[in-house]
């Protein structure tokens, strides 16, 4: 992966799309089918496959990367990124966070996904190898051992490598995205040495493109007027492949995300939420990543989620998924809404609890919201 990568930045080899081995069969024959690339690469070999034809067939020139989408809510899409913008994208991170010549990357996330790629072109760009580890298990790894200075993390992660009490002081910089960071947790990742700063971005904008609240270099934030979170600069992507929907760019420059948010007189971007994942119950707008920041700042809760699901008097019942932090003693929903109401306006507090052993996410490291409404459509009543 990492030699294919160097060669379709510098252009002495094809793009690549990256593609999860572990998937089902079933479902890698329906990404090649969706995206069709030319060949695909085993470690039994290299397979070829039928060229496709007319507009369908290849990539623009300047693509380097096709990254499938998570699709936590829907099918994937193959978002295309040019050398330009993955160089950039790795360059302004570097200079942001003081990396010096010769840092190792420690990788512990799918390189199938934006954020392990991002981890590989840091790498490429500052001119080391990085140490890729698939899943990171702090019980079992003395992480100042793996001789890595960097490396990118999700808030689940963070939070497990916290509670092993790994030495994340090993690390100069760990860069947290993926998912909205609640403050009770990066308080105790700062009470532990650990320097973390926290990324927002998406695939389309090759991964974290707003560090700490503030864009990289080059890079533009502002809110629409529906307060959609925009973005412009040589990072955005150049288009979505072999797909009908395209994205909105207004005036070929600004990029409208589907996240809500707002930017303040020095320009620091606030992420609200998803729009299409605000819950409106009873006639109030709730964003889950503030009921799931209140929830995990509670000592009766380990990890949160929050979803919204039909309900015949308010509209949307507010849910809250929890990890309890003592299975044995589980808190009440009474507790959980008697804390929440402590920070937050009424609507806010959950109207369903449902406690599980472990929040489900995607390879990603993103909350499954397919198996979270699940969950909370088998427990209505």
């Amino acid at each position: 992966m990492l030699d294919a990568l160097a060669a379709a930045l510098d252009g002495t080899g094809p793009a690549v799309l990256p593609l999860d081995p572990a998937l089902p069969r079933a479902r890698l024959d329906a990404l090649l089918g969706q995206f069709a690339p030319t060949a695909f690469e085993t470690p039994e070999g290299t397979q070829c496959r039928t060229a496709g034809t007319g507009e369908d067939a290849g990539v623009p020139a300047d693509v380097a990367v096709v990254v499938a989408t998570s699709g936590s809510t829907g099918e994937p899409k193959g978002v295309q990124l040019s050398a330009a913008a993955l160089r950039h994208s790795a360059s302004a991170s570097l200079r942001r966070i003081g990396a010096t010549p010769g840092q190792r990357w420690l990788c512990p996330l799918p390189t199938s996904h934006i954020a392990g790629i991002g981890v590989l072109v840091r790498s490429l760009v500052s001119g080391t190898t990085p140490v890729v580890t698939g899943r990171l298990d702090p019980g079992e790894r003395n992480l100042s051992q793996l001789g890595c200075a960097n490396v990118s993390l999700v808030p689940t992660q963070l939070r497990r490598l916290l509670a092993a009490k790994a030495d994340l002081d090993t690390f100069a910089t760990i860069l947290l995205g993926g998912a909205a960071a609640p403050a009770s947790l990066l308080a105790q990742a700062h009470a532990a040495g650990a320097r973390v700063v926290t990324t927002y971005g998406m695939t389309e904008t090759c991964g974290g493109c707003v560090y700490n609240g503030h864009p990289l270099d080059g890079v533009s934030v502002r809110t629409g007027d529906d307060g959609h979170i925009q973005i412009a600069g040589p990072v955005l992507f150049s288009g979505y492949h072999r797909t009908a929907s395209q994205p909105s760019v207004l005036d070929g420059t600004w990029f409208t995300t589907s996240d809500l948010g707002s930017v303040d007189g020095t320009g620091q971007l606030t992420v609200l939420g998803r729009a299409d994942e605000m819950i409106i119950t009873g006639g109030e707008k709730v964003a889950p990543a503030a009921v799931v920041a209140a929830l995990e700042s509670s000592p009766m809760v380990r990890e949160a989620a929050v979803i919204g699901e039909p309900d015949p008097e308010w509209g949307q019942r507010v849910t809250a998924v929890i990890v309890p932090a003592d299975p044995a003693a589980p808190p009440s929903l009474a507790d959980l809404r008697a804390y929440v109401r402590r920070h937050l306006p009424p609507a806010a507090a959950p109207r369903a609890l449902i406690a599980v052993p472990a929040i489900p996410l995607l390879p990603s490291g993103k909350p499954d919201l397919v198996e979270l409404h699940k969950l909370g459509q088998s427990t209505l009543t």
